[in-house]
């Protein structure tokens, strides 16, 4: 199955004093879904926001709240996330031990479930969830911060994910360091959900975000074709 490419802004990068206005401002440039990094400060080092926050933000757009969980534990917390109005709930591989239970938990919420690999954890990690996924997310960075550099080999780790999932209508997202530069390489590869954060919330306005997003879908789009 083929999923049209995706933009998915990380409103890590944006405004948080204005953050509302924010998500509003950057679905209106063309973003299709709002990634949302929840740091716990144990799992990795940094620490962003919980369910009350996305909550807040849920009734300023209809888009894809796309939640991405760099919790440890995450299953006490689930629930709360898909209240709050998470559509995608996304757990990662290396933060408990019962990743198929997490997963059926996600699904038993109402919600699509989605599974992310750090850099240095192989695909083999997650083969036999494939069946209970939605969504597979690979780390292009290592997790914690925004604006890091993309790292190289993960290129051929997509490749390898998306000949792993073969005809499985499951989308595959990557997050980290994407940009203009980036965006073919992990299209080519088999990406259809691009995250970025500091590329889109660079600018202070709709037509800035829109330059941006643009700039990210066009040659995804193009090493798609």
């Amino acid at each position: 199955m083929t999923h049209p490419i995706r933009i998915a802004p990380s409103i890590l990068a944006a405004n948080f004093s204005k953050l509302g206005q924010e998500v509003r401002d950057v679905v209106d440039a063309g973003a299709d879904w709002i990634h949302l990094d929840v740091m716990d400060g144990h799992f990795v080092p940094n620490i962003t926001f919980g369910p009350d926050v996305i909550k807040s933000l849920r009734p300023h757009t209809q888009a894809t709240f796309d939640c991405h969980l760099m919790i440890s534990p995450a299953d006490p917390f689930l629930e709360a996330f898909a209240k709050a109005g998470c559509d995608i709930i996304t757990v990662h591989a290396e933060a408990g031990p019962h990743l198929h239970r997490s997963l059926q938990t996600v699904r038993s919420l109402g919600k699509k479930a989605g599974v992310s690999l750090n850099p240095a954890t192989p695909e083999s990690a997650i083969e036999y969830v494939l069946d209970t996924v939605d969504l597979i997310l690979v780390m292009t960075v290592n997790p914690g911060f925004g604006g890091q550099k993309f790292i190289g080999a993960m290129g051929e780790k997509i490749r390898r994910i998306r000949a792993m999932v073969g005809d499985r209508p499951i989308e595959i997202e990557v997050d980290g360091g994407i940009a203009p530069e980036t965006a073919d390489i992990v299209a080519r590869a088999g990406a259809n959900v691009l995250v970025a954060g500091s590329a889109i919330f660079k600018g202070d306005s709709v037509e800035a975000y829109r330059r941006a997003i643009e700039a990210i879908r066009s040659p995804a789009e193009k090493a798609r074709a």
